[in-house]
């Protein structure tokens, strides 16, 4: 299945309630977990849309072989990147309620009914490892380097967000008529997006959560120093591009 192709048995099922985006890339020992916890937590209320950069492991060869008519493949092929991937599933998502998260398994999928529950007060909810009551269960050099880059980020942009850069979020279809996801960069593109949330006037509430490493596959982000500390300058570079843009 891919994105061009919709079964009969997708086409005949209402409206989902709720899309859950995966972007994937090389996550074959996770993602049918991943799938499986969500449909397990949010039962027929939700489609699941993952969005494979043509893994060369082939998960998007065992996310095909699913054949779940509530899970949509979108495979792209000489296109790669976190963020236009994510956008690329919210655009093809129907459900009232659009969220997305890691596919590896170091997000809950068990957050997500309480998350969804949250929006009928707010606009936006966010699982947030540095609210109060959140951990970040990484290693040590991650965790510090996250704190220090979401540090700069709370005092370059301000409304009190302690994890900008989370990228586990549910809100209301809604927000896409007042703030667009700018498909671009790696984890940083959510600090961005949640500064233009506020800045529009939505309501965004963070929700505490235990982020744990993975268990299974390697680390997109930090498989090298040279690569993790890179990454780590796109991501302050980005918080203060977020900061001098003007507000359309």
């Amino acid at each position: 299945m891919n994105s061009a192709e919709q079964t009969p048995a997708a086409a005949a099922l209402p409206d989902p309630r709720v899309s859950i985006v995966l972007a994937t890339f090389n996550e074959r020992e996770n993602i049918l977990d991943t799938i499986r916890s969500i449909f397990e937590n949010l039962g027929n209320s939700v489609e699941v849309i993952v969005v494979d950069d043509d893994s060369p492991d082939e998960t998007w060869r065992l996310v095909e072989k699913l054949d779940h008519p509530r899970v949509k493949l979108i495979r792209r092929v000489g296109t790669r990147g976190l963020a236009s991937a994510f956008n690329r599933g919210i655009l093809e998502s129907r459900g009232a309620v659009v969220g997305w998260m890691d596919a590896d398994m170091c997000m809950p999928p068990a957050m997500l009914p309480g998350m969804i529950a949250r929006l009928e007060q707010y606009d936006v909810v966010v699982g947030s490892r540095y609210a109060p009551g959140g951990k970040d269960d990484r290693v040590p050099l991650r965790v510090a380097a996250s704190r220090l880059i979401n540090g700069l980020a709370t005092l370059v942009l301000g409304y009190r967000i302690r994890d900008y850069d989370s990228g586990f979020v549910v809100l209301k279809r809604s927000v896409f008529d007042k703030v667009s996801l700018i498909p671009t960069g790696y984890g940083a593109y959510f600090m961005e997006f949640l500064y233009n949330c506020r800045r529009k006037g939505l309501t965004v509430l963070e929700v505490p959560y235990t982020f744990r490493d993975r268990q299974k596959g390697i680390s997109k982000s930090a498989p090298s120093l040279y690569r993790f500390f890179r990454t780590g300058l796109q991501y302050v570079a980005r918080i203060f591009v977020a900061r001098l843009r003007p507000k359309d």
